[in-house]
């Protein structure tokens, strides 16, 4: 259990059901051309930038430099490829296929954190009820204590 069950502040710790849909919705083929322009871009971009470099007078090459090579460090880094997910969730192919598709996996994907955001809804409010109980039963021992008087001593004594 979380310690933000059952609060405000919990967060459900899937993708959400609808990403996860409009990813299994997604033409991965399309996808795909999007990734091989983006990397010919890349190319021409770390081209450019090392003509400018190779061009400009050392005190007129920073923050230039250091900033362009900051972000195109970011632009090369190596992305997961679907195969490698499908081999880590272990997802196998269905009887009659070829492959699984990245639309199969994110509809699986998509089905089980539909199906456990469900579960995490029941189980934040069963915690949330059992705390607000708790509350409660503190609030009532705590005015029972309250509401107890203490009444002084009488004096019986024999008064001089």
């Amino acid at each position: 259990k979380s310690r933000d069950a059952g609060r405000e502040t919990s967060v459900y710790p899937l993708p959400e059901p609808h990403d996860l849909f409009q990813a299994s919705q997604m033409k991965f083929e399309d996808f795909q051309k999007d990734l091989a322009r983006l990397r010919k871009d890349l190319r021409a971009c770390i081209s450019e930038v090392a003509k400018v470099c190779k061009v400009s007078d050392e005190e007129n090459l920073e923050p230039f430099k250091e900033k362009m090579d900051d972000f195109l460090t970011q632009g090369k880094l190596p992305k997961p490829h679907i195969y490698t997910l499908l081999v880590f969730f272990s997802v196998k192919t269905k009887a009659g296929e070829k492959e699984v598709s990245p639309n199969m996996f994110f509809s699986i994907w998509h089905e089980f954190s539909s199906d456990f955001k469900d579960q995490w809804k029941k189980e934040n409010k069963a915690i949330l009820k059992e705390r607000l109980k708790a509350a409660e039963e503190c609030f009532r021992q705590a005015k029972e204590k309250a509401s107890y008087s203490v009444k002084p001593k009488q004096s019986s004594g024999i008064v001089c």
